[in-house]
């Protein structure tokens, strides 16, 4: 990798540092001794870049109110150039605290109560709260599971469109790994347009992308982006997720004018002294450690593909196109949600997220996170094969 070399093997020990994923275990799983593959954090330090980068700012004694400068819009928009094929305008982006929060500012402001939202599950379960917390009525169009992949159900989205304000895409798609093709995602704004459907494309995954795949911002296909808002993010791609600060690209201005009012009502500021820094280095330097992350996941993701068929046949790995996460369908073993539940953390100690959690689609699944030292991960699935051999 251009004379660099980035030791994804390295341990590094995570307990103790308020860490969500390893000091939540027990609050989460009822033990605090599982390996834990749940949170989608990954367990690699972070680019060097981004280490310099808050190092250098933690010298400066002030850590003061904050402004976005002009520097860190310019990454976005070259990384967004370079890497995606997409120009965009330094008055689409709203730097926003968070994906998640810009889900629910953006379901607040383009959405009254009661009008319905349509979400794809098995998904990602803020989805689901961002239009249920917020008095909004929930339109759910299941993927279509087939030959161990997913797609969209289009004629049944035609459907649902009819009735709907907003429609919630996660793309690439979390749990499923799905990275949606031109085809499906002209099909998809086809739809849109004749129903006058507003799409919240969260692509917080976007960079994740493996070999063999494209992912197409949604923003950047359409022939009108205006009914598009597309929130992005280094906090996936670069191990940074902690930082809490997203970008949407709203190339719509009353769309973008509605949700800034919704954050200003709500007195929340994504500008952070160290979040500014990190996300400019990130974009800026980070684009060498991305591509060796890439190859290292890759090998990781077919490893574990590998183990399962040769192991444990009975559980299906859903071939990820995407993302660090892979849907285990295990369906197979006949187990309750609540059995294979207790057999992953109590006989094989090991700390997933149940399929549940994404949707009642999810039933019989679980969501396994590869981003973490392949020793570790190969210990994961000796567990697992143990137990079940018990």
């Amino acid at each position: 990798m251009h004379g660099f070399n980035f030791d994804f093997d390295h341990d590094i020990d995570r307990e103790g540092s308020n860490s969500v994923k390893y000091d939540g275990r027990k609050a989460t799983f009822g033990k605090s001794n599982v390996i834990p593959a749940w949170v989608a954090d990954m367990d690699f330090a972070a680019p060097p870049a981004v280490a310099r980068a808050l190092a250098g700012r933690a010298t400066h004694p002030i850590y003061g109110y904050s402004l976005f400068p002009d520097s860190l819009y310019q990454a976005l928009i070259e990384w967004m150039q370079r890497r995606h094929g997409w120009r965009i305008e330094r008055d689409w982006i709203l730097m926003c605290p968070g994906v998640v929060p810009s889900l629910n500012a953006a379901v607040m402001a383009l959405t009254e109560p009661g009008e319905s939202i349509i979400i794809q599950p098995p998904v990602y379960f803020p989805f689901f709260s961002a239009v249920t917390q917020t008095g909004r009525k929930l339109v759910q169009n299941p993927l279509i599971l087939d030959n161990d992949r997913y797609f969209i159900d289009f004629a049944h989205l035609e459907q649902c469109a009819q009735d709907a304000h907003l429609l919630l895409l996660c793309s690439p798609h979390n749990p499923v790994g799905r990275v949606w093709q031109s085809k499906e995602l002209a099909q998809l704004l086809a739809i849109a347009e004749k129903h006058k459907l507003i799409i919240f494309s969260d692509e917080i995954h976007a960079d994740l992308i493996y070999a063999g795949n494209q992912h197409q911002t949604l923003g950047s296909f359409a022939a009108n982006a205006a009914n598009i808002i597309t929130a992005v993010a280094p906090s996936k791609t670069f191990n940074i997720p902690g930082l809490n600060l997203s970008a949407l690209i709203v190339p719509d201005p009353s769309i973008r004018s509605a949700v800034i009012r919704v954050f200003n009502t709500l007195h929340v500021s994504a500008s952070n002294p160290f979040s500014i820094v990190a996300f400019e280095a990130a974009y800026r330097e980070g684009e060498t450690w991305l591509e060796a992350l890439l190859c290292y996941l890759r090998v990781s993701r077919d490893d574990v593909c590998a183990y399962l068929a040769h192991y444990l046949p009975e559980i299906k790995v859903i071939h990820a196109e995407g993302t660090y996460l892979l849907w285990l369908d295990c369906r197979a073993w006949g187990m309750s949600d609540n059995e294979l539940k207790h057999f992953f953390i109590h006989e094989a100690g090991v700390g997933l997220n149940p399929g549940t959690q994404f949707g009642q689609e999810g039933s019989g699944f679980m969501r396994l996170n590869i981003g973490a030292p392949r020793h570790t991960l190969m210990k994961i699935l000796e567990n697992i094969r143990n137990a079940k051999r018990r």
